[in-house]
């Protein structure tokens, strides 16, 4: 098989740089460049992938022109926007069109549910796919679940303070809804694999590493730590008022950054927690392939060797940068 010549959008992020580093770690399947705003052709991050010999194309994503000069003798097209601009991917996928782009990959990298007032972050995503579709341009939508790195909560000590981003981590419910998790740093090698494979050609495939409750990653963090995690419990009527709430917030103050985010938030419990939305058996009846089912041979991240990890020190923190941004998030 030959090379395929890929296109990364949001190589600086925490999803596109996991896809990045799972591209570069297979140069015989891949010849990778990446595609940037103008206002980040500055960027560290983007200077040292330039320093490592990655060609970066700087584009304004609003110009179709210049999109389809830069799509032409792209095989495939991965887009990791930020959720801020999901619909950007509108002009994207016209371009990938008109440039003959042999897979375009959209934004996706979510949990499993289905479209229609449940999340509206994916709501945003499934305008996309809607386009994509009457287009005709050939796509893969790849969803991952969610990550290890945001479902672990704190210990008494302390002692994975330094990877937390939601250190105050509640029970929803009685805890016992299972839900697809994985690893961060898997979703590179996944999308790798995903993207060679002819299987998945104009389908969605769900990639994840586990499928546990939060009673089981809570055990999981006690019995790996030996410390007794005091559990916080949030009723699901608790879960429906608070989505309802930050729904309402978000309305009365559309440009809100922060309520935008937490809105979100709530999106994700009320699907994962109350719905039960993201397990194996809800994306087999979705129409999704399961990475797991596809590739036997690549062995995700368990969520016990991520705690592992994580009580050795050896778990990166996600959204360092935007620390302040994350602070909005309202705690359980």
């Amino acid at each position: 098989m030959s090379k395929q010549r890929v296109l990364l959008l949001g190589a600086t992020g925490e999803t596109g740089g996991s896809i990045l580093q799972g591209l570069l770690e297979d140069p015989n399947s891949f010849d990778v460049e990446v595609l940037v705003r103008p206002s980040a052709a500055d960027f560290p991050r983007i200077k040292e992938l330039a320093d490592r010999g990655v060609k970066v194309h700087s584009v304004d994503i609003a110009s179709l022109p210049e999109l389809v000069k830069t799509l032409v003798g792209i095989d495939v097209f991965i887009s990791a926007i930020d959720p801020w601009s999901q619909l950007a991917q509108l002009n994207l996928a016209t371009a990938a069109k008109e440039a003959g782009v042999k897979r375009f990959i959209p934004c996706a990298f979510t949990t499993v549910a289905p479209p229609g007032g449940i999340m509206a972050l994916r709501d945003d995503k499934e305008r996309v796919y809607e386009h994509i579709r009457k287009l005709y341009l050939p796509y893969t939508v790849i969803d991952v679940a969610y990550w290890y790195q945001l479902s672990f909560p704190a210990l008494p000590s302390g002692r994975v303070d330094y990877a937390s981003v939601f250190p105050r981590l509640g029970v929803h419910g009685d805890g016992s809804m299972p839900t697809m998790l994985t690893d961060l740093r898997d979703i590179g090698p996944f999308v790798a694999l995903i993207i060679k494979d002819p299987r998945t050609l104009n389908r969605l495939v769900i990639a994840y590493g586990d499928v546990l409750s939060e009673n089981e990653t809570f055990r999981i963090m006690e019995d790996l730590s030996g410390e007794k995690i005091n559990r916080v419990h949030v009723s699901i009527e608790e879960v429906i008022a608070s989505r309802a709430g930050a729904s309402a917030a978000l309305k009365a103050d559309p440009e809100n950054v922060g309520a935008r985010m937490l809105a979100w938030g709530e999106d994700y419990k009320y699907s994962k927690y109350v719905r039960g939305d993201n397990t194996p058996e809800h994306a087999q009846y979705l129409g999704y392939l399961d990475a797991r089912e596809l590739y036997p041979e690549f062995k995700p991240r368990s969520f016990t060797d991520f705690v592992g990890e994580l009580l050795a020190g050896k778990v990166q923190k996600p959204y360092a940068s935007r620390a302040e941004q994350i602070k909005k998030f309202k705690k359980d």
